[in-house]
């Protein structure tokens, strides 16, 4: 069956391997960082590559050089082979593996940290690691297998991957009491463009969220956690999610129902490629306790008085629109 593949020389565990760093690099530069040896290493064991399965693993790119679409293919099955053969030496001699998650960065402060350091998710062997990334690079690194698990907003992903739903949240608007604003009269300013906002720009672009086209940004941040910290200033309002309570709410902050935005709901998902749990017999079950543990953790943070910096017992304001407000 094999008999092709060792009839001559070029193919080897090192030459894949100088494949799959360069192709999570970027290129060979990239890869060699620097070294002349490495890089001229590099370009060596690809050429001999290429020599034995006769076709174009990387091509020029500007001054660099990128995986062609077969240096690509290439590469994704040898992360699957090499991916296979460490879980099986690990199994050998019974070493801890290690569980690499992606997801934003406050749903990693939020949730994530706590459910892995949860005594459940410790129950067995294994240690994990986190990654703040965005939507999109979760999906291709689930695809790549240079993740393990990855928690993304979106309602579907490219086949084959799959995904477990963790829990539903909502986008809320914070301002300050001091404003004196009436419910219709904040949201007059936020729908017109002048009300001055704090956003969390990486984090509002990876959902479908209803914003107005002229927005007013008194802060631009990456995350919802960091936005909540400048909240603090009380200089400018914020979009949060609900599980997200900024501390002394009560005392200085106020909530505001936005309709439009209030109508649309957001799902968590926990996302795999089937294909690990092929190549990883116990990633199975690491995906089903990291269903359960941040299944339970949402709803418990999901609501008033759980969130950042506020004890369970804080009131929270709202206002109406006579711009009284009362306590929830």
């Amino acid at each position: 069956m094999f008999a092709k593949l060792f009839s001559e020389n070029g193919l080897s565990l090192d030459r894949l391997k100088a494949l799959l760093e360069v192709g999570a690099a970027g290129s060979i530069v990239k890869a060699a960082e620097g070294d002349l040896v490495r890089q001229s290493q590099y370009s060596r064991q690809i050429k001999e590559l290429e020599d034995f399965f006769r076709t174009r693993l990387i091509e020029r790119q500007g001054k660099g050089t990128r995986l062609t679409a077969r240096g690509k293919e290439l590469s994704r099955i040898s992360r699957f082979f090499m991916l296979g053969l460490s879980n099986f030496q690990l199994g050998c001699l019974a070493e801890e593996q290690t569980f690499r998650v992606g997801a934003g960065a406050t749903f990693i402060r939020q949730f994530l940290l706590a459910s892995l350091s949860n005594t459940r998710t410790k129950k067995r062997a294994a240690s994990y690691a986190t990654e703040v990334a965005s939507d999109e690079e979760i999906e291709r690194r689930l695809h790549d297998l240079t993740l393990d698990f990855g928690v993304v907003n979106r309602s579907g992903l490219s086949r084959p991957l799959q995904m477990r739903s963790l829990g539903e949240w909502r986008l809320t608007l914070w301002i300050p009491k001091a404003w004196n604003l009436t419910e219709p009269a904040a949201v007059r300013e936020f729908e017109t463009g002048r009300m001055p906002l704090i956003l969390a720009h990486k984090e509002l672009a990876s959902l479908d969220v209803n914003l107005p086209v002229k927005l007013q940004a008194f802060l631009v941040c990456d995350s919802f956690v960091e936005a909540i910290t400048a909240l603090a200033g009380q200089a400018a309002a914020a979009l949060l999610p609900d599980f997200l309570v900024p501390a002394d709410a009560a005392k200085t902050l106020v909530q505001v129902r936005i309709p439009k935005i209030a109508a649309r709901s957001f799902q968590y998902q926990l996302a795999w490629n089937p294909r690990l749990l092929r190549l990883n017999p116990h990633a199975g079950r690491r995906r089903d306790i990291l269903v359960e543990t941040l299944s339970a953790a949402m709803p418990a943070l999901c609501h008033p008085g759980a969130g950042s910096g506020v004890a369970p017992d804080s009131a929270v304001a709202k206002v109406d629109s006579r711009g009284h407000t009362g306590t929830v």
